[in-house]
């Protein structure tokens, strides 16, 4: 049973926000302070990334567990429910709550699946990925994929031609002095 009444409910429920969350500035500074720039929330790009990184062909959607069903199996058939530690569906109005979180994971799909034929990469931050104990862990981990991403899009495609030594002497570098003279 709710504690608060119907009409206190819906003004709690319609304070939350949607842009700039606690989570969300969590993930913002973190990032700025280890150097990478980004822009937020792109309306040109489908599901409007919270951060977009350009260089980096990226974007970063930092999601609330209870709106996107963090690890909650809501996708049953049979209508059955399994809530995970991080995300609780509410006892009251449970029909609607489950649809809610069913919609929101089958978007979220949807516009990760967009962006990817787009040829972006999607990262998703967690909310309790950001609680205070492993915080750091998820920024670091975050830097960590964001520079392997950027190594990887920037990598030598073909290997270098394999050259046979002579004398101690690359013969590419006989060739060459030999062209300029």
């Amino acid at each position: 049973m709710d504690k608060l009444s119907a009409e206190q409910r819906h003004k709690n429920m319609a304070a939350i926000r949607g842009k700039d969350t606690k989570p969300e500035m969590i993930v913002r500074k973190g990032l700025w302070s280890r150097g990478f720039r980004y822009r937020l929330n792109s309306p040109k790009l489908p599901g409007h990334p919270d951060l977009v990184l350009r260089k980096y062909r990226t974007c970063i959607f930092v999601n609330g567990c209870f709106w996107h069903g963090h690890n909650a199996d809501v996708r049953s058939e049979k209508g059955e429910v399994k809530n995970s530690e991080c995300c609780k569906i509410p006892k009251t109005n449970r029909t609607f709550w489950v649809a809610k979180i069913r919609r929101n994971q089958e978007r979220d799909i949807e516009e990760q699946k967009r962006l990817a034929e787009m040829g972006w990469h999607c990262i998703t931050v967690w909310e309790c990925e950001l609680k205070p104990s492993k915080r750091e862990e998820t920024l670091k981990s975050l830097a960590f994929t964001l520079n392997k991403i950027w190594l990887d899009d920037h990598a030598v495609k073909k290997p270098y031609p394999k050259q046979e030594e002579e004398g101690g002497m690359l013969m590419a570098a006989e060739e060459n002095a030999a062209s300029l003279s």
